[in-house]
């Protein structure tokens, strides 16, 4: 049996918060950066997604079949396309229409619901699903949740809601001695499938690639499909943020180029074959049950959820946010509704990290704000205001 290439790719773009001073708490109700959210946006679409999907087009149609991928494209991304970039819809159309790329569900607002609250989780993975069929014409039967948060109880929620098999990460602290290129299965649901990123060579694409420093640099196709070959077990994940090429690593790096060619040998190969995760269920057994009981995620050294929730900053905010949605079911409108969910994506708690070790370097790169406590401060008058509205409303009722 050929050994199997998973690739998938997160696609993603926060709500992004415009700097709102306490003196607009009870007078301006307005939250959001239009002009960075459209610039972003836009530049990002430039040099990532309509590239990126005519490449993975052209592969798709050269190998006849035999490249297969998949992503999962949030609702966030997805209300920023059509307000600024259609086109980028349209080559997402494209590449659905080829029967080779399988589309994902997960949280509609890259939220943390799944922490917190079973009615929320359950009413974001159900609006994300009805936006993939209504975007992309297809169903999406596998899960992956926000940054890969997984434990027994979230994979037995996601299965509850009609998913078999769901993405996650091959963390070292819940792996032990069990390599993570196998399928496994959920120890609270043996029927559900788990498929875990191998984070060592998708790290090698998505953070290595560009490094000069790196003892492997420069990073070709055929060196990469060598270490894929060489790799225990059955199945490798390959698992990263679609921002990876061209965003993050720059065109100049060479990473159009490495992406171009490697379905090429990949589907030349003899010994590999590129599965969908849904294909990827159906072919291999799961070799046994993975115990996860506290949540994991593809973040920082850890794995865990401390990259959105290891402060008082960030659990103080989280707390808060999740403490209207009683009020918020009472009122049942839909502007709030709206709100409600732009405020709870990962994103907004992330800038709040204060980890500034192994991981800072990471956090800085992706954070608008100069320091965490001013992403707090601008998110909790923005909060604060927010919750105004709610009591006012209630006040209405």
């Amino acid at each position: 049996m050929k050994k199997s290439i998973c690739l998938y790719f997160q696609v993603h773009q926060p709500t992004r918060l415009r700097l709102y001073r306490f003196f607009d708490i009870g007078k301006d109700s307005h939250y959001y950066d239009d002009f960075a959210n459209r610039t972003i946006l836009k530049r990002v679409a430039q040099k990532c997604y309509l590239p990126m999907n005519q490449l993975l087009l052209e592969a798709v149609t050269k190998n006849k079949g035999k490249f297969k991928l998949a992503f999962s494209i949030t609702g966030s991304v997805l209300e920023q396309f059509e307000r600024y970039a259609p086109e980028v819809i349209e080559s997402f159309r494209a590449l659905a229409e080829t029967g080779c790329v399988e589309f994902l569900c997960e949280t509609y607002n890259h939220s943390l619901a799944s922490l917190i609250s079973n009615q929320e989780f359950e009413h974001q993975v159900n609006k994300h699903k009805a936006a993939i069929e209504q975007f992309f014409g297809v169903t999406p039967k596998v899960f992956r949740n926000t940054e890969l948060i997984y434990s027994d109880n979230i994979g037995k929620m996601a299965y509850d809601l009609g998913f078999k098999t769901v993405l996650t990460e091959g963390a070292r602290h819940i792996m032990g001695w069990k390599c993570p290129n196998f399928v496994y299965n959920n120890d609270f649901v043996p029927n559900q499938k788990l498929l875990l990123r191998n984070y060592s060579l998708s790290d090698d694409i998505a953070f290595r690639f560009s490094d000069r420093g790196w003892n492997e640099w420069p990073l070709t196709a055929e060196k990469f499909v060598d270490w894929l070959k060489a790799a225990e077990g059955e199945i490798v994940n390959l698992f990263m943020d679609y921002e990876t090429f061209g965003e993050h690593q720059s065109p100049e790096c060479g990473i159009f180029e490495f992406m171009r060619a490697l379905p090429d040998v990949i589907a030349k190969d003899k010994d590999l074959e590129f599965v969908t995760p849904s294909r990827a269920a159906a072919k291999h057994k799961s070799i046994g049950d993975l115990s996860v009981p506290q949540p994991i995620s593809w973040a920082d050294e850890e794995r865990d959820t401390s990259a959105w929730l290891g402060n008082e900053l960030q659990q103080d905010a989280f707390n808060k946010l999740y403490g209207l949605e009683e009020k918020l079911s009472i009122l049942n409108d839909a502007t709030l509704w709206g709100d409600y969910g732009r405020l709870q994506e990962s994103d907004h708690l992330y800038y709040m990290c204060t980890k500034f070790f192994s991981d800072g370097e990471v956090h800085k790169r992706f954070n608008p704000y100069d320091t965490p406590y001013e992403a707090f401060i601008n998110y909790m008058n923005v909060l604060s205001d927010f919750i105004i509205r709610v009591n006012n409303a209630m006040a209405e009722k």
